[in-house]
């Protein structure tokens, strides 16, 4: 339950061809430390030019974040990508709504995202694939470095480069 499927070592290393080998048409994309820093309202250096990669290969995305509307909805906009707030990850609600908005059977879906314990484990519930990335910079607070600690024995031992 907390393995993912892939591993690769950040966003912009999932290509069109990848996904297609896994019959994957859409991707539930969590932001934090995956698209971007922590609370970063700018996206990481390449992260644009990736998702309109995945555009022209014809690829849906939406964003599903555990965050709230105020950190999410500007992200998205700015990507121009629909968004699912308070998703409940590791719970399936917001991937369930992602998908029926995306319109797409649970077998072309893929989530994406840095943590075991909520981007790992809900995409393992709801029964689809998953990608981890390593999480672009490590948090400070208590919480997500005993978070960090307890996911350990569970992180991917190989990368797809």
């Amino acid at each position: 339950m907390f393995r993912a499927t892939i591993a690769v070592r950040s966003v912009c290393r999932i290509t069109p061809e990848l996904l297609r080998s896994r019959g994957i048409r859409g991707l539930l994309l969590d932001i934090d430390n995956t698209l971007t820093t922590h609370d970063n309202p700018v996206p990481a250096p390449g992260v644009e030019d990736w998702i309109a990669q995945m555009r022209e290969a014809g690829i849906a995305l939406r964003l599903v974040s555990n965050n709230h509307p105020p950190r999410v909805e500007p992200f998205a906009k700015r990507l121009g990508i629909p968004c699912i707030c308070e998703g409940k990850k590791p719970l399936s609600s917001g991937f369930r709504r992602a998908m029926e908005d995306m319109r797409l059977p649970k077998k072309a879906l893929c989530v994406v995202g840095d943590q075991i314990y909520t981007d790992i484990l809900g995409a393992n519930l709801f029964g689809v694939q998953s990608i981890y990335v390593p999480p672009m910079k490590l948090e400070t607070t208590a919480f997500f470095r005993f978070k960090r600690c307890m996911e350990k024995p569970f992180l991917p031992k190989h990368f797809i480069d």
